[in-house]
């Protein structure tokens, strides 16, 4: 996390709030929706992060193995942080975004972390993570399933998003770029971007 992190000046665009519907580029109906906390949306994201192909991860997530998965889920599905998925008519999910704060609510109340992980203007950011399972990607369900947490995001009082992606992902730089964000950081094999939601 870095305190400096350089965001936009000018506000994002307001995104649409789940859920979503649509028919992606194959012309499978999905949609975008919360993350339901039960128990079941929490099995079906196990499922489909075991199912993830390992030549698809970045940075080191998701994990792999059931268990760390599960470890992994307990620790983002929090309340503190923005959950949506992608979901095929049958109750799969093929894909989920969200957005981790870089400070949690318990910190922030009590003050623990002060400024450790602000960004410079003092409010709290939040990194974005999306996964979309191998066989539905460009079919336009990741750019749906990123609105879709953005906007959750703005409805729930977000103001500053950053991610970091390997500068050679072309089609997810292209799909960063198109919803709005902007690149701040260059010095690395990895680009950090960044949006301004509220």
């Amino acid at each position: 996390m870095s305190p400096d992190r350089i965001y936009p000046d000018d506000v994002a665009d307001e995104f649409e709030r789940p859920p979503i519907s649509f028919a992606d580029r194959e012309d499978r109906p999905v949609t975008v929706r919360d993350h339901e906390a039960t128990d079941e949306g929490f099995e079906s994201l196990v499922e489909m992060y075991v199912a993830f192909d390992p030549e698809d991860r970045a940075q080191g997530i998701p994990p792999t193995g059931e268990q760390q998965v599960r470890d992994w889920l307990e620790h983002i599905l929090t309340g503190d942080c923005v959950n949506v998925v992608a979901v095929l008519d049958d109750g799969r999910r093929i894909g989920h975004a969200t957005l981790v704060p870089d400070v949690p609510a318990s910190q922030r109340d009590s003050g623990a972390s002060e400024n450790a992980s602000r960004s410079g203007d003092g409010e709290v950011a939040y990194e974005l993570a999306i996964f979309v399972l191998a066989a539905y990607q460009g079919a336009g369900i990741g750019t749906s399933l990123i609105r879709g947490l953005l906007g959750a995001g703005q409805e729930q009082g977000v103001e500053q998003v950053w991610l970091t992606v390997e500068r050679w992902n072309h089609p997810a730089v292209a799909l960063y770029k198109k919803v709005g964000f902007e690149t701040s950081k260059t010095e690395s094999f990895e680009l950090e971007m960044s949006l301004r939601l509220n």
